[in-house]
């Protein structure tokens, strides 16, 4: 086969771990992403299952591991500071080869791995795709228009190729009622490898400590409707938050202004992309562009991780044939995604407890674990859903590289 170029748009998990997978299969991915740099920053991810697997195939898992946040455990703080109720170990480890990683670092072990034999176009971002019967033409914000055997959209839940190649994201994307906002601020709680957790009606408040206790990372959850906002325009996303938070207790108050300094920023609805297929000819998606099973489900990486792994483990078994591809990738993938979608309907009520009482529950709930009778067992029971889905498919096996 001759041409094989594939763009891939997005260099976040799901964009990197595809583009390093398809160097390696014999293909030459092209990399565009909007900013000058991959982004940092960004809320604790979880590996768990088939993509630690993958993970360990593509050579990172050791990195990975090396930079876990190493959690060690969480408390419920209430308006004064004062701890309610606390339980040992970090909340998405859920088995021992589990791996909690900052996404920013995931993020820069995948780049690491890939930076210098693949060509990156950075503070770029496609205009418009035309598909042909023998390629995809190109134009981008900045550079000159080129063609490319394939287009992969691995640009996140606002996906500009999903716009392009399959219609508005209204069409797509289905929210669970709840907003989020993740950002670094400095470690003046003095964390150390914890976090604390402060919840009212409908809204909670985690402040963790991040890289070594040198920083900590604030993640705002709020239940609301759709809010309407240009998703580039972080002033506006910053006045919302502040706006929800207004008037709330504990460290809330500080923590809102350090928003204002802070490195990086980050909120979205909490919502997932639920579509017939991820393919339109010469196009395809990977990861939150095409299945992104929301914040709640703790499996948006790992979706990313396996997805790209598939998806160019299938382009190399059918020899660059994308319709065959394509729809191995889909067939493969389908049950796995939907699994995964399903833990975070689930979760949304766990993340924001509509009523006092419901907190007041779940604390007891929490100071009580530790003296329950078969505790592993209600555990291991809460946990299976997740442990199940995290396993729900069976990997091609590595293709000869």
């Amino acid at each position: 086969m001759h041409n094989r170029d594939v763009l891939i748009s997005g260099a976040g998990v799901a964009g990197l771990a595809l583009a390093c997978w398809l160097r390696r299969l014999g293909f030459t991915p092209v990399v565009v992403e909007r900013t000058s740099a991959p982004r940092d920053g960004g809320q604790a991810v979880d590996l768990r299952g088939a993509a630690i697997e993958v993970a360990r195939r593509t050579g990172i898992l050791d990195a990975a591991r090396a930079a876990r946040t190493g959690t060690r455990g969480m408390s419920y703080v209430s308006s004064a500071g004062k701890r309610l109720a606390s339980i040992n170990g970090a909340f998405g480890v859920i088995d021992p080869a589990d791996v909690e990683i900052v996404r920013g670092d995931l993020v820069s072990i995948l780049y690491e791995a890939v930076r210098n034999n693949v060509e990156f176009i950075f503070d770029d971002s496609i205009s418009s795709l035309t598909d042909a019967a023998d390629g995809v033409t190109v134009t981008f914000e900045r550079s000159a228009p080129r063609t490319f055997h394939l287009v992969a959209g691995a640009d996140g839940l606002h996906s500009r190729v999903r716009d392009l190649a399959f219609g508005p994201e209204s069409r797509f994307i289905g929210q669970l009622g709840l907003y989020l906002s993740v950002f670094t601020v400095p470690n003046d709680l003095e964390l150390d490898h914890w976090q604390l957790i402060y919840a009212t009606p409908g809204k909670s408040v985690t402040v963790t400590s991040a890289r070594g206790n040198r920083e900590a990372r604030a993640i705002f959850f709020f239940a609301s409707g759709p809010l309407e906002y240009d998703h580039r325009d972080r002033g506006q996303q910053q006045e919302l938050l502040a706006a929800a938070f207004a008037g709330e207790g504990w460290e809330v108050p500080g923590l809102l202004t350090a928003m204002r300094e802070a490195p990086d920023f980050y909120f979205d609805s909490a919502s997932q992309v639920r579509m017939g297929s991820w393919s339109a000819g010469r196009v395809t998606l990977v990861g939150d562009a095409g299945y992104c099973p929301s914040p709640l489900s703790g499996q948006g990486s790992s979706l990313a991780l396996v997805g790209a792994y598939v998806l160019a483990s299938e382009l190399r078994a059918a020899d660059g044939d994308h319709r065959e591809a394509f729809a191995r990738y889909q067939q493969r993938m389908q049950d796995f995604v939907e699994r995964n979608q399903q833990i975070a309907t689930g979760n949304a009520k766990r993340f924001t407890p509509a009523t006092r009482r419901q907190i007041w529950l779940q604390n007891q709930g929490i100071r009580a674990l530790p003296y329950m009778p078969g505790k592993n067992w209600i555990l291991s029971l809460a946990t299976k859903g997740v442990k199940e889905a995290a396993n729900a498919i069976t990997l091609p096996s590595p293709a000869p590289y």
